[in-house]
């Protein structure tokens, strides 16, 4: 990874040390869950590989434990998805340490090679489990030095891996970072993110779900992919820069991807991507993939809060004399 800029060091810090964490989807994102199906599901059902890898920042100041919360971790009941009959287990494992983060492989958007690089702190596996119904499973407590130093981005790192192990079900499942582990208390100046978002849909057309990205000075174009959108709707990318650029969406089954220069305005800023549901005909349980890479073709991170806040379009800038 190339070598981060002072400036976007200073703008991380003073963001983390400033934030709170949130719920994983966050409330600005409105997005309703995460999803992972069993390895056994057609991936035109939304997952594209049946895994996915979150990360959780806790600031370097933060001395006491902290715990990673999972909201309905089984596969079964009112929230999941099924396909057919309950048959899934989902197993999370948790990871710290040497290399969870800084591992090239866990910062890319499949699951291969060293993904599951660190240590590991914590797992479990879930089937279906009527007492993890709309619950919480919580993980730690861990000592936050048990993460990975990444001294760049202001504090330690773990990772959370949720991935499909049996059958063909969906999972839906949020996250939180707590300073207790039975209830949800924010750990002040946290942040979570993720280089692939595979994510449910609202099924009410008036919902628009975020994702942010963020953009460092050195990034000098980016290729935005989406993965079994189901043509439903538009998706449109926002900046202080862009009052609104279409993406070219996906079908079923599909990938699709969108590459443009990145204006000088938008350095140090947050991109906002906007899924917008068509009103008509109303696509159920539509579950999307999504990832984003730089001109030297490695992952960028999706942060739940925003870097810099939501990116609000400004006109003048947005606006530019024809040569």
């Amino acid at each position: 990874m190339k070598k981060l800029h002072l400036l976007f060091i200073l703008v991380l810090t003073c963001f983390f040390f400033n934030g709170f964490s949130q719920p994983v989807p966050a409330e600005d994102e409105n997005i309703p869950f995460l999803v992972t199906f069993g390895p056994d599901a057609c991936t035109s059902w939304g997952d594209d590989d049946f895994s996915q890898a979150f990360f959780f920042l806790v600031p370097e100041s933060h001395t006491q434990p902290v715990y990673i919360r999972v909201f309905d971790p089984d596969t079964g009941g009112e929230i999941d998805e099924i396909n057919g009959y309950w048959n899934s287990k989902t197993n999370f494992s948790v990871y710290g340490g040497k290399g969870a983060h800084s591992d090239p492989d866990a910062r890319e958007v499949d699951p291969v090679g060293n993904y599951r690089s660190g240590n590991l702190l914590a797992s479990r596996t879930f089937g279906n489990e009527p007492e993890w119904d709309n619950k919480w499973y919580t993980f730690g407590p861990f000592s936050p030095t048990e993460g990975e130093l990444q001294e760049h981005l202001g504090g330690y790192v773990f990772k959370i891996i949720a991935e499909g192990i049996e059958g063909n079900d969906g999972n839906l499942y949020r996250y939180f970072l707590s300073t207790e582990p039975d209830q949800n208390i924010a750990v002040e100046g946290g942040n979570a993110f993720a280089y692939e978002y595979t994510f449910r849909l609202w099924d009410d057309p008036r919902q628009v779900s975020s994702i942010y990205p963020y953009i460092d000075e050195h990034t000098v174009s980016v290729k935005i992919s989406n993965f079994d959108w189901d043509y439903d709707g538009i998706i449109r990318l926002v900046s202080v820069a862009r009052q609104g650029q279409l993406l070219t969406v996906s079908g079923d089954d599909d990938w699709e991807e969108d590459e443009f220069a990145i204006f000088p305005e938008e350095h140090n800023t947050s991109l906002h991507i906007q899924f917008h549901k068509q009103a008509s005909p109303v696509i159920r349980n539509n579950n999307v993939v999504i990832n984003i890479r730089n001109q030297y073709d490695e992952t960028m991170p999706f942060y739940v809060i925003p870097i810099g806040g939501v990116p609000q379009y400004q006109y003048s800038i947005g606006v530019r004399p024809r040569n």
